[in-house]
């Protein structure tokens, strides 16, 4: 790009190497085929789709062309909308870098003859001089999938990773979401021939991509942005189904998938009294998952909750649970500390059942968790994230604080008596 480009030169740059913009702006492992996927966000005229597996830089495309779009058409509102407002907040950040970077400025200045500044900047909207009308509706707005949209109207609207792992393990997230999506269509300004552009990875044969343009599909094969090493390392960690969702972009049956997707939302006063189980993490990717089990009636009642966090950080809000059930001891294993987090929830006045763990886990979960989980019931107020790493669980998984913590307690109330099931034992 020289900085002596006019006018013209600098909008055929923006129009037809989208890519390269991309790369002055640091963004360097963008390829030819991130260029196609540029093209179509900034210069398409219909509704559009993109599936791109997970890791193939789609919202950075995304954050590309929204940059680009307020460079050549300031006069158009934009509507941008993720899953979250955190998620949100996190891409409006990066247009913003974008459009104060020295790339942008000798862009527009060529195309404008004019500096570009942001006169609107806060963490959900952007406008900048480049603007006619500045009165109104931002130049750029985020949304997040639970904000109140009620009588907005936008020119382009782009919808970006909408559909995620709450969708997969939630229907009423599935049906959220498609509500949300629905709604979307009256954010349209019906004058301008307003357009939605949806990309995203799939995660469930009913969410919201079921509403949308049939979709451009682009596998972890077809982009080449991932070695066979890793392709091989992703599908080893998650079921063939999630694989097949999240990489190939297709949908299979959950034939070899160990837990099917449970009953929940079941009353919280079915767990009161029941037992607890903590699966402790101690720093690092780990969870430490909360769990109490109670039997009744022949069903088990289930309460997770699941923290990214050391369990230190979260003894209080254990704790707090426990008490709110008035749930009995809390069994945790002494394998990686010796005992001492036992003593801890001892000194903070609860109860504790210590054991040393000696059976593989795996083995764990396949027979006892697996010999309950048709009469399983989740209550309301357990995480998704929680009922989600169960459901996901196989042999090889990433992550498996959750179905471990469950498993623990469903052996221990069949070494009790409490249970009529036999599972069959290895080794």
């Amino acid at each position: 790009m020289s900085k002596n480009m006019d006018r013209s030169q600098a909008i055929k740059f923006l129009l037809e190497n989208p890519v390269g913009y991309g790369h002055l702006l640091g963004f360097d492992l963008l390829t030819d085929i991130h260029n196609g996927w540029l093209i179509r966000m900034i210069q398409g005229t219909q509704d559009d789709t993109l599936q791109a597996h997970r890791g193939s830089y789609k919202t950075t495309c995304v954050s590309i062309a929204l940059a680009e779009l307020m460079i050549l058409q300031p006069g158009k509102r934009i509507a941008f909308i993720r899953k979250t407002d955190d998620d949100v907040k996190e891409i409006i950040k990066q247009v913003k870098n974008i459009l104060i970077s020295p790339v942008t400025a000798v862009l527009s200045g060529a195309i404008w003859e004019d500096d570009i500044f942001l006169i609107e900047d806060n963490s959900v909207a952007l406008t900048t001089n480049l603007m006619g009308d500045i009165k109104g509706t931002s130049q750029l707005t985020g949304f997040g999938t639970k904000s109140s949209v009620t009588g907005k109207h936008y020119d382009i609207i782009f919808t970006d990773d909408i559909v995620n792992k709450e969708d997969r393990a939630s229907r009423a997230e599935r049906e959220r979401t498609k509500a949300f999506y629905q709604e979307a269509y009256n954010l349209r300004n019906r004058e301008n021939g307003c357009r939605i552009f949806n990309s995203g990875t799939p995660w469930h044969p009913d969410d919201a991509f079921s509403l949308m343009p049939p979709p451009t599909k682009y596998d972890c094969y077809q982009t080449g942005l991932m070695t066979a090493e890793q392709v091989e390392d992703a599908r080893l960690h998650m079921t063939k189904s999630l694989f097949s969702a999240n990489y190939l972009l297709k949908h299979i049956a959950d034939e070899d998938v160990m837990f099917t997707e449970p009953v929940k939302n079941a009353d919280p006063a079915l767990v009161e009294q029941g037992i607890c189980h903590v699966d402790a993490a101690y720093g690092g990717d780990d969870y430490t998952a909360f769990t109490i089990m109670r039997r009744h009636d022949g069903k088990y009642y289930i309460f997770g909750k699941m923290w990214q966090k050391s369990v230190s950080d979260v003894m209080d809000d254990i704790c707090r649970f426990r008490a709110a059930f008035n749930a009995g001891k809390i069994s945790l294993e002494t394998n990686g500390d010796k005992g001492f987090l036992a003593k801890d929830f001892k000194r903070r006045g609860e109860r504790v059942n210590p054991y040393h763990e000696d059976m593989n886990k795996y083995i764990k979960i396949s027979t006892y968790l697996k010999a309950i989980w048709t009469d399983v019931e989740f209550v309301a107020g357990t995480d998704e994230e929680y009922i989600s790493q169960i459901c996901d669980y196989n042999e090889k998984a990433e992550h498996d604080d959750a179905p471990d913590s469950c498993a623990s307690l469903a052996r221990l109330l069949w070494r009790k008596g409490e249970s009529t099931y036999k599972p069959l034992l290895y080794g």
